[in-house]
């Protein structure tokens, strides 16, 4: 959805806008669709910031060429003049509203913009807190923060952005979508004194208690605007957990369940996410699919559910999967994975190929070198062996032959 391409890793809070001007998000879907449409939380997809005049030489030769080719990841806070708004965040890309941290709330600058304004100007400079426990705990990075801003505060801030929001465009006749990123339970792990101690396993645990609270103070405001029956709510996760060996044996859990590997790993537990879907008027309550599907397809979904047309330039990788949950069929997809450290693997139906050896990721060993007459690549049939335990490329070389020209074909 940009022809900047970010080949592997994020943007930070000073990078450069990633997302084209006349590119359709589902935020502007809706708002063209005559929804109000908000975010509330991390965008962590770029602000044009202001770049003072005499830095303006310096910063336009880091700019992208023709093609695209080139991706703005981080600016030196230096150039930056905190006192003009950005010309680029969420109010330019479908949102009618936005109250966002421009990153992960380990990234500065620590400052809040609402419609894409700073709420504070960060002028005050604070070290790195706990940089050596491996991005584990409150970890957060040295650097710019806005002068009242407490770390510890950034979810219940959200929460209550979020459920000022849905009081607000309850009391109107218009449509309301509402995207809420929240920060954690991305580091830092700041569980406040309420959640502390009591998930049994440690700052992460009690961090992911606290974030189901908050969902739970949301989906309160739905209930109490009356119009819950026909609220269409998606729970879901952009990766998952970072849980490295050491978290399981220091607290005797699985964050993944039995699924091998963490985030940012090309391996399942680096994908497999929650998906909950509540639409009492529409999607039976308690009902479960084992349709495989990704983010991608909300845009197509949200279109069909609106009787929308997609323009050609739009949702490219986006396949609807409003059949399904409708509690119809619906055709069986073919889902690429990408880890971290941009290794690929397509999986179609049971089988999932992986084009090299290794996590890709945070699970050591990223890469592995193939040995004389040994796999090139990894091979699993996810029904019988969902840890993905045994390796068949060297048994199935007609499945590895059909996914590599499978992936190839994705790949042009």
């Amino acid at each position: 959805w940009c022809s900047e391409r970010l080949k592997f890793g994020v943007l930070r809070g000073y990078g450069h806008t990633m997302i084209e001007k006349e590119r359709m998000t589902v935020a502007r879907l809706l708002q063209e669709s005559g929804y109000d449409t908000g975010i509330v939380g991390k965008w962590h997809l770029g602000l044009n910031w202001q770049i003072k005049p005499r830095h303006k030489k310096a910063f336009d030769a880091l700019l992208p060429d023709a093609k695209g080719h080139m991706v703005v990841t981080e600016t030196d806070p230096e150039w930056i003049d905190f006192s003009t708004p950005p010309t680029d965040g969420p109010l330019s890309h479908g949102f009618n509203y936005s109250y966002i941290l421009p990153a992960s709330l380990d990234m500065p600058p620590y400052a809040y913009l609402e419609n894409d304004q700073l709420v504070e100007i960060p002028t005050e400079e604070i070290e790195g807190n706990d940089l050596d426990t491996g991005y584990t705990k409150a970890f957060y990075r040295g650097g710019l923060k806005a002068p009242s801003f407490v770390f510890d505060q950034v979810l219940p801030t959200f929460t209550q952005k979020a459920v000022n929001y849905i009081e607000e465009k309850a009391k109107a006749d218009k449509p309301y979508f509402l995207y809420v990123p929240f920060a954690g339970p991305h580091t830092p792990w700041l569980p406040t004194e309420q959640f502390k101690g009591k998930s049994g396993a440690g700052m992460y645990g009690d961090f992911v208690n606290m974030i189901d609270d908050s969902v739970g103070q949301i989906l309160a405001a739905i209930e109490k605007s009356g119009e819950a029956n026909d609220t269409l709510i998606i729970f879901t996760s952009d990766n998952g957990p970072f849980w490295q060996q050491r978290h399981k044996d220091a607290f005797d859990h699985e964050a993944a369940g039995i699924y091998r590997g963490m985030k940012a790993d090309i391996y399942e537990a680096g994908h497999r996410v929650p998906f909950v879907v509540k639409w009492p008027a529409k999607v039976s309550a308690g009902s479960v699919s084992d349709h495989i599907t990704v983010q991608t397809n909300l845009m197509a979904t949200l279109a069909e559910l609106l009787g929308r047309e997609l323009p050609e330039t739009a949702g490219k990788d986006s396949s609807s999967i409003a059949p399904v949950l409708l509690g119809s069929s619906s055709k069986a997809e073919i889902v690429i994975h990408q880890s971290s450290g941009n290794m690929i693997a397509v999986r179609d139906g049971d089988w999932k190929f992986i084009d090299g050896l290794g996590s890709g990721g945070f699970t050591p060993p990223r890469r592995e070198e193939p040995t004389a007459g040994g796999p090139q690549g990894q091979l699993y049939n996810l029904a019988t062996d969902p840890k993905e335990t045994e390796n068949l490329y060297l048994k199935h070389p007609e499945i590895v032959t059909r996914l590599r020209a499978l992936l190839n074909k994705t790949r042009q």
